[in-house]
């Protein structure tokens, strides 16, 4: 007998309602950061356009948010490339993580690049603190699909909108730090997660006064690599 759609039996498991609960709420949270972004482009100088494709191509908030600050700032865009691509480092880390889950969900050789676009933060931490292989999956192309929506259509509206609005005074610069605290509670649940927190958190702090603005948190992304089961 067939369901219809969002009555199956999967609408049903308050498992599956977690996960999507879950994915949904952190891509809205991320989502509306990507407005912010949007107002921070433009206002160094991008157009819509530009702004749109940055976010279409890099998906990746950090490296979007130093490239257009070095540009803002007057910086050149070599200077700008190089920011981003050390703060987009960690995601070779996110890929040694997330090797083993993308071959669990299955397809072909196109799905798995598709799916490395989507290998970032949100969907990595989501996906690694599930257990279950049905429910890992569900988790990463749920973020997937959602935060990449919401980031663009964020990136849009904020460009349009232009340098109408200063995101701190809106408190759109919490969301992003925002979005990592929801992810950590799952992962400090286990031994792995929380050795990983605490060398994270040393790290940064130890780094913070004698390394340049975005290194130290270059340097803690290797303390991912104590969480990352064989």
């Amino acid at each position: 007998m067939s369901h219809p759609v969002g009555a199956g039996p999967g609408a049903r498991d308050p498992e599956v309602r977690r996960v999507v609960t879950g994915s949904l709420a952190l891509s809205t949270a991320v989502g509306i950061f990507g407005f912010s972004f949007g107002v921070l482009a433009v206002g160094a100088g991008a157009s819509v356009a530009q702004a749109l494709v940055l976010s279409l191509a890099v998906f990746t908030g950090a490296s979007q948010f130093s490239a257009m600050s070095v540009v803002g700032a007057g910086g050149s865009v070599v200077t700008a490339w190089a920011g981003a691509a050390l703060l987009a480092v960690r995601n070779l880390v996110y890929g040694v993580a997330m090797a083993g889950p993308l071959r669990e969900m299955g397809g072909g050789s196109l799905r798995r690049v598709v799916a490395a676009h989507f290998v970032i933060d949100e969907t990595t931490g989501l996906a690694l603190a599930e257990r279950d292989p049905r429910l890992r999956r569900l988790a990463f192309w749920t973020t997937a699909v959602a935060l990449f929506g919401l980031w663009n259509a964020g990136t849009v509206l904020g460009a349009l909108v232009g340098t109408a609005v200063d995101p701190r005074a809106w408190g759109l610069d919490v969301a992003f730090p925002a979005a990592f605290v929801a992810m950590l509670p799952p992962h400090l649940r286990t031994r792995h997660g929380r050795w990983a927190a605490a060398l994270g958190a040393l790290i940064c702090v130890v780094a913070i006064p004698l390394a340049p603005v975005g290194v130290p948190v270059i340097l803690a992304v290797t303390a991912i690599l104590v969480g990352v089961r064989p």
